[in-house]
């Protein structure tokens, strides 16, 4: 079926759809109650701590069936064929849409550069092959605060726009003040450039997208002109160490039963994931400022995640925003390893606590607020789940240590403090693993429809297999990430903030020393807890050991899967492969070939390493003419004048190890001084040179036999 633009689907059809979703998600929260509370139940009823364990157990138990009643519903839209409410139907097979002026951007920050611009050479070249070029501008839209980036992404940028002919449609544009993060990145640069545009497409530093995702959608923005963000689903590619391998095997079996149950009862009251995702400037400009929040960090001041907050606005406007999970060719790169993961958690949980703020904000729609609640307790549920572990630990020795301690203390029946038959603990047990992993099961059952779907992923057998691993896997990790979060919850209330920090995404594995110092807690607590819940009730510390077996092994764990060699060992076995690994499209092939030539380039020297693109920027005369070009021409005070005259003299004399990282930044935003440097650097006798120039001046006679396309990391 067609959507006609700007109907989609009748408002009482989707009241349906919500009023069966959030009846299914009660009906399982209230069947799971009455299990719950027919087994803490006794005679005398129940007492406080009791009740606490219960009201806990339902907040919690809630969450979880929010995620099985999507995925049910993503299986009955699966398995009819789609959802014909989807806003890649508006456009019929065969359509040819006019297209419009589209800027696609990508923010960065200290990120590896030849990733970065390798990544965007394919995404042009794809773009380029659909005949679709003149639509699309392409900016990098620099924030790194490291000199050796800054140049290094310069110098990439001319040799990008030389290679693939991008003057006049690749920008590079770096920015003097790094105010207010990514969000604050966009921001400038739609107060610049924002009014040539009607589109733009966010780009993470690792993202990939294929020319025709980008022309299906700004076709799609075309033919609905009401929608103001139409988000992708990215699907997570590139890894390599176990880790990686896992989440995105994961990511690519279960993701579509939830995309597809998610769109199904949200349509146009979507969500905006930051990235990957189309967004109509003008209305964003107008109705998407991010205001900041009462009081100080980490709860007020400067929103952190923005895009929850943007998609509430875009729809409090009345713009639709819309998920398109079904369209092809949108993909992303995860961590490498659990303790990158874990600090990337960290900002992310900070910017979701800020979002208490909103839930009562004026003029939201109430999906937007359950948006942002949800992802408020995706974080806050993990200190909810230690707290309800904690109490029952002291339920259970209180009771034992009571007169009235059952006899039989020491039975698979005594739990939580209760002596009861199994015919009454097993309901709950039944219910509570249906809903973990019925969703896990369904999606098996999908990939097992037809054998080339199954293949896709290595084959029937190894997917089975690797849903079991993966299922065994995530159990051992899940207490380990309850502490991370909780202890991320307890230190934004307490009021410490996140800085911004780079995310790392290659493959380089955890050294020892970083898992001890990050797991040693988490071993420590684990250890305490199961010997204390061993004296107190074995039956108890049987039923506990799940979540100790996953703390007390968090260290080896966390450096096994953060190995390359595991992690190519399970896709030498066929295991946790995916679609993109077994097919890869040609995108993804060409960016891993580019890679792989890439950091075959000859490196610099150690001594020269650390300041490699001050040493670019002041020594060779490409570099300079390149680096003066893109500054901006300001007039400086005389005190400036003499400030940034002694740091030049010092510079030659003494070399760059003596400097600290802001003069260095200083005088590469100065562009007489940069003049200055290259002029008297080329003119001065060896012997009025610090030895760190005279050794870099000998090494720039080899590099330059080397081609200057060369990017050191």
């Amino acid at each position: 079926m067609r959507l006609v633009p700007a109907e989609f689907i009748a408002p009482r059809r989707l009241t349906r759809r919500r009023r069966f979703f959030f009846s299914g998600v009660f009906v399982a929260t209230s069947l799971a109650t009455w299990f719950m509370a027919d087994l803490l139940w006794t005679d005398g009823g129940m007492n406080g701590v009791e009740w606490a364990l219960l009201v806990l157990f339902v907040l919690l138990f809630s969450q979880i069936a929010v995620g099985f009643v999507i995925a049910l519903l993503g299986f009955y839209v699966v398995n009819r064929g789609g959802d014909s409410r989807q806003i890649s139907r508006s456009i019929a097979p065969g359509e040819d849409v006019p297209l419009a002026s589209t800027a696609v951007i990508m923010p960065v920050f200290n990120e590896d550069v030849s990733r970065v611009f390798e990544g965007l050479r394919v995404i042009f070249r794809s773009v380029q092959e659909t005949k679709k070029l003149e639509h699309f501008d392409f900016f990098i839209l620099s924030d790194s605060n490291q000199p050796n980036q800054w140049i290094q992404e310069e110098v990439a940028w001319v040799e990008l726009c030389k290679q693939v002919g991008g003057f006049g449609k690749i920008f590079y544009r770096k920015r003097r003040q790094q105010i207010n993060k990514k969000a604050g990145n966009v921001a400038d640069f739609l107060r610049r450039w924002g009014k040539s545009y009607r589109y733009m497409i966010v780009l993470d530093a690792d993202s990939i997208m294929t020319g025709q995702a980008l022309v299906e959608l700004v076709a799609l923005m075309e033919k609905n002109p009401n929608a103001g963000i139409i988000q992708t689903a990215p699907r997570l590619v590139n890894g390599d160490t176990l880790y990686s391998r896992i989440q995105q095997f994961s990511n690519r079996l279960y993701g579509p039963l939830f995309l597809a149950g998610l769109n199904y009862w949200q349509q146009y009251d979507g969500n905006y994931w930051g990235h990957n995702a189309i967004i109509r400037i003008q209305p964003f400009m107008e109705h998407c400022a991010l205001p900041d929040l009462p009081g100080t960090e980490p709860f007020g001041g400067r929103i952190l995640s923005h895009d929850f907050v943007e998609a509430a606005l875009m729809r409090k406007a009345g713009w639709a925003v819309w998920l398109a999970g079904d369209i092809e060719g949108s993909y992303e790169e995860g961590p490498p390893t659990l303790i990158d993961s874990a600090k990337r958690d960290r900002r992310w949980c900070q910017g979701n606590m800020q979002h208490s703020w909103l839930l009562s904000a004026k003029g939201f729609r109430p999906v937007n607020r359950f948006h942002l609640l949800m992802g408020i307790m995706a974080y806050v549920s993990s200190p909810l789940w230690l707290l309800f572990l904690i109490i029952s630990t002291i339920h259970v020795f209180n009771l034992v240590r009571s007169p009235e301690a059952h006899p039989h203390g020491d039975s698979f029946s005594y739990l939580l403090g209760h002596e009861f038959e199994i015919s009454k603990a097993l309901p709950l047990f039944a219910f509570t693993m249906l809903v973990l992993f019925l969703p896990k099961i369904l999606s098996v059952v999908l990939a097992f429809q037809n054998k080339q779907a199954a293949q896709r992923f290595g084959g029937r057998g190894p997917l089975v297999s690797s849903a079991l691993l993966e299922t065994f896997i995530s159990a051992l990790l899940a207490p380990i990430n309850m502490m991370f979060n909780s202890k991320f919850v307890v230190f934004t209330i307490l009021g410490q903030g996140v800085s911004w920090v780079t995310q790392r995404r290659g493959s380089e594995g955890d050294d020892w020393r970083e898992a001890i110092l990050t797991h040693g807690g988490h071993t420590v607590f684990g250890i305490v807890w199961g010997v204390s819940s061993f004296i107190i009730s074995k039956a108890f510390f049987w039923w506990l050991s799940p979540v100790l077996i996953g703390l007390v092994l968090s260290i080896p764990l966390s450096i096994a899967l953060s190995k390359l060699r595991f992690g190519q060992s399970t896709k030498s076995l066929r295991l946790f492969l995916t679609p993109e690994e077994t097919d890869p499209p040609y995108e993804l092939r060409r960016l891993r070939q580019n890679l792989a030539e890439c950091y075959q380039h000859m490196r610099p020297i150690e001594t020269l390493r650390a300041d490699y693109g001050l040493l670019q920027a002041v020594l060779d005369p490409y570099v300079n003419a390149v680096h003066v070009s893109l500054l901006r021409q300001r007039r400086p005070s005389d005190d400036s004048r003499d400030y940034f005259a002694q740091l030049r003299m010092r510079l030659l004399r003494e070399g760059p190890s003596h400097f600290t990282t802001k003069e260095k930044m200083s005088l590469l935003l100065d562009a007489e001084s940069m003049i200055w440097l290259h002029r008297e650097l080329w003119r001065l006798p060896s012997q009025a040179l610090a030895e760190w120039w005279r050794l870099a001046v000998r090494q720039y006679n080899v590099l330059t036999a080397a081609p200057i396309t060369a990017l050191y990391r």
